[in-house]
């Protein structure tokens, strides 16, 4: 690899007849094999692979050095900035490309360095923006709401929980609860999205992860979907989840990506994710968007109390209140960023964020605990969520026809094309 990169470099100052797209995929190799190379150090780093089994096999056999590893990005982005574009397609590629090598560059630092960045300067430098401050006062009237929902003297976390432990799924009914919200998922997304012909996926029930689901796409229109069934699953989380991991979410994002970018343009780049890039706010952006997006207004309340609540043995009669609730506390999400920031800034300890997550964003006991093991996992990875939904959803919102069937032609453009943070304004 070392000397391939050296052959690319020689190719790239002495040669005056290469072709600029010829270059550019060049540098598209380039770029997928030195994050293989980043993954070898970092086993959280690649979220997805499909590209040459040989260029995976050459990572994990040469063990490249992150110091190499840097340097060989600094040498493909200082060839990439001199390429120009031919259209829109293309301008967005050479940005993503840009965008995406600096990532790199900056995680492959970090680890040899061992260096943990601030909060913000890690996003920045990681997932491309910069993500709004809040002042935790400015969740203060949620919390009152929540209060006089669920009035007593227990702590108001404590009665958040007593109350959602009315709404949990059975654990001998939860297969059934997850089929039916992903199937729903699925028909609501295809009517405005052409999933790849033999796209499918399995479902798996795991526990101890720092996180509530996660979906492994595996190519060729292929995932396995992990459900963490570690704590109790409130039953507003399956459709929640069954949109975020499968449809419009990961998998049909990562399916789009490949069947159009990597395979249509040829574009090797799409044959790898890199978990913390910035492709991830838009990935995880998306997905939660997309939970909307297929059950707009008050469809997806109508749904669980039609089909998921009887599912799952639950009294849909109570289901209002419920749903109040439940979205009360999603007005409390980015209380979790500010608990987030305080945390991996070294401001609180993590006895404390803990207890703060308690506080600001109602989680029980056991959720705050698995909160900050995914901030010690993941760092600032949570801005990827609200932040990446808010900017997606800006996006959709700005497109000129607003109808539904308008609003998804614009959404499934953003997740067949290379767009990026600072590239949805374009």
């Amino acid at each position: 690899m070392i000397k391939k990169l050296l052959a690319l470099f020689l190719t790239f100052t002495l040669s005056q007849v290469v072709q600029a797209s010829t270059i550019v995929n060049e540098i598209a190799e380039q770029y997928v094999q030195l994050a293989l190379a980043v993954g070898e150090h970092d086993k959280n780093y690649i979220d997805a692979y499909y590209g040459p089994k040989e260029w995976r096999e050459a990572a994990n056999k040469n063990q490249i050095s992150l110091t190499t590893v840097i340097k060989a990005g600094k040498i493909i982005l200082s060839e990439l900035v001199k390429q120009k574009a031919s259209d829109e397609l293309s301008a967005l590629r050479l940005a993503y490309l840009n965008i995406q090598i600096n990532s790199l560059i900056s995680r492959a630092t970090m680890l040899n360095n061992n260096i943990q960045y601030e909060f913000d300067k890690e996003a920045e430098l990681l997932y491309n923006t910069v993500p709004p401050k809040k002042a935790l006062s400015e969740f203060e009237p949620i919390l009152k709401k929540l209060n006089q929902l669920l009035p007593g003297k227990a702590p108001l976390a404590e009665r958040v929980a007593q109350f959602k432990e009315s709404y949990e799924i059975p654990t001998e009914k939860l297969e059934r609860v997850f089929e039916a919200a992903i199937k729903e998922c699925r028909e609501r997304t295809k009517k405005y999205i052409n999933l790849l012909e033999n796209e499918n996926f399995s479902l798996e029930y795991v526990t101890d992860k720092p996180w509530s689901g996660y979906n492994w796409y595996q190519g060729n229109g292929q995932s396995l979907i992990q459900l963490n069934t570690e704590l109790p699953v409130d039953i507003s989380r399956a459709v929640d989840l069954g949109c975020h991991e499968g449809y419009p979410g990961h998998h049909t994002y990562n399916g789009l990506l490949e069947e159009n970018l990597f395979h249509k343009q040829g574009w090797v780049e799409f044959s790898v994710y890199p978990l913390f890039s910035p492709q991830s706010l838009i990935a995880e952006g998306s997905a939660n968007f997309g939970i909307e997006m297929a059950f707009p207004n008050e469809e997806k309340a109508e749904f669980e109390k039609k089909i998921l609540y009887p599912l799952a043995g639950l009294n849909p009669a109570t289901a209002d209140k419920h749903i109040q609730v439940t979205e009360l506390l999603s007005q409390l999400s980015y209380a979790g960023n500010e608990v987030a920031r305080l945390y991996r800034n070294g401001k609180i300890n993590s006895d404390e964020a803990q207890s703060m997550f308690q506080k600001y964003t109602l989680m029980s006991e056991q959720k705050a605990k698995q909160r900050v093991r995914f901030v010690d996992t993941y760092g600032a990875y949570v801005i990827n969520y609200n932040w990446g939904k808010d900017l997606v959803k800006k996006w959709v919102d700005s497109g000129d026809d607003q109808s539904r069937e308008g609003r998804w032609q614009r959404f499934s453009q953003l997740l067949s094309s290379p767009r990026l943070p600072k590239t949805l304004s374009e």
